[in-house]
C-alpha cells in the first residue's frame, strides 16, 4: 500500500510514536570525566600530529565522555627559545580545544629559558601563544598572577559540584603559594585540583624541582608542607616532568585524603606514543577511574600502574541528628 495511502489512525499512531521518541528526555549522565595531559614536548619538536591526534580525539570525546576540563602539565616544547615553531605546534594543537572544552596549562621547565645551566623565569614565548587574553574571553577562566598566565586558575562544573583547577608555575615561589593561599580560601564552595610540573617521582614527592635547575623555589616536598596539606578542598595534585607514573595519597591537616599524581609517558616511543590519562568520576560510587589510552594506538594501557581507581567522597554524607 503506497505510503500516502495509509489509514488515518495507522498514520496518527505512527506521528505519535515518533514524537514521543523525539520528546523524551535524554539519558541523565551518572558521570564525567577530566583528561590530562602530559609532557607533549616531543611531539612539539619532532611529532606535531601527534599532539593534534590528542586534541582532536579529546575535541571527538566531549560529549560521549562528559568531558567537563583537560589539564596540560607543562612542557609544552622541548626548546624554550630555539624553535618557535614547536611553540607553533603547540598552539595549532590547542586551537582545536579552544572554544569546545574548558583547559588548563602551566608552563615547564622546558617552557622557560635555560642559560648557563640555569632556569631563568623568562616564559615571553609561552605567554605569546597562551597568554591570559587566549582564555579571558571564556567565563571558566578564573584569573592569573601578576601579568603573565604563569600561574592561573580555573573553574568547571558537574552534576552539582564546583571544581577550582589551580596551575602553579615551575618551582612555585613563595609569593606564588601565598597567592594560591588566596585563590583556594576565596572559593570555599569549590572542590580543588592542583596542577603543577614539577611536584612527585615515582616513589614519592619530588624535593629537587627548583636545585636540579639553579632555582632555590619550592620542590613537591614544599609545596605539600607549605600549601596543599592546608586545604581541606584540595583532593587532588596532578604533575608530569619524571619520566613514569606514581600514584600516592596522604593525609592533609584536615584529616581528608588527597592524591598526589606523576604521569609522564614522553620516554615511550615516538615522544610518548600519543599517551594520556582520563580520570572518571562516578559520585554514585565515590570513586574515580584512572586509565591511560593513546588516540594514536588506539589501546589501553591495561596495567596497574595506568589503571587505578581512587576513592574520593562525591555523594553527600548523612548526618546523625539523633
Amino acid at each position: 500500500m503506497p505510503f500516502n495511502r495509509l489509514p488515518c489512525w495507522l498514520f496518527a499512531a505512527a506521528l505519535a510514536l515518533l514524537l514521543c521518541i523525539a520528546s523524551a528526555p535524554a539519558e541523565e549522565r551518572t558521570d564525567f570525566s577530566v583528561v590530562v595531559l602530559p609532557d607533549t614536548q616531543f611531539y612539539s619538536q619532532t611529532y606535531p600530529d601527534t599532539y593534534v591526534t590528542q586534541t582532536q580525539w579529546i575535541k571527538d570525546r566531549v560529549k560521549a565522555d562528559n568531558i567537563k576540563f583537560v589539564i596540560h602539565l607543562g612542557d609544552i616544547v622541548q626548546n624554550y627559545n630555539n624553535v618557535e615553531a614547536e611553540w607553533k605546534a603547540a598552539d595549532r594543537a590547542h586551537q582545536i580545544l579552544d572554544g569546545v572544552v574548558p583547559y588548563s596549562i602551566v608552563p615547564g621547565n622546558h617552557d622557560m629559558e635555560y642559560v648557563n645551566k640555569k632556569l631563568l623565569r623568562d616564559t615571553r614565548l609561552y605567554n605569546k601563544y597562551f597568554p591570559p587574553a587566549r582564555f579571558e574571553k571564556y567565563p571558566w577562566y578564573g584569573g592569573h598572577m601578576g601579568d603573565t598566565n604563569d600561574s592561573n586558575y580555573c573553574f568547571f562544573e558537574a552534576m552539582g559540584m564546583k571544581f577550582l583547577v589551580l596551575s602553579l608555575e615551575y618551582a612555585p615561589r613563595d609569593q606564588t603559594l601565598e597567592w594560591a593561599d588566596k585563590i583556594v580560601a576565596s572559593n570555599p564552595e569549590c572542590r580543588v585540583i592542583v596542577a603543577t610540573h614539577c611536584y612527585m617521582r615515582p616513589n614519592g614527592r619530588d624535593t629537587q624541582c627548583g636545585q636540579s635547575y639553579g632555582l632555590a623555589d619550592n620542590s613537591g616536598q614544599d609545596i605539600w608542607e607549605k600549601f596543599v596539606r592546608k586545604h581541606a578542598d584540595i583532593f587532588l595534585v596532578v604533575s608530569g616532568h619524571v619520566l613514569g607514573v606514581g600514584t600516592q595519597t596522604s593525609t592533609n591537616d584536615a584529616g581528608r585524603p588527597v592524591h598526589e599524581t606523576l604521569v609522564d609517558y614522553q620516554g615511550m616511543p615516538n615522544g610518548g606514543d600519543g599517551w594520556l590519562r582520563t580520570l572518571r568520576f562516578v559520585p554514585a560510587e565515590n570513586k574515580i577511574y584512572v586509565k591511560a589510552y593513546s588516540p594514536l594506538l588506539n589501546k589501553y594501557n591495561e596495567h596497574a600502574d595506568h589503571a587505578f581507581t581512587l576513592d574520593y567522597q562525591m555523594k553527600p554524607v548523612a548526618v546523625d541528628h539523633k
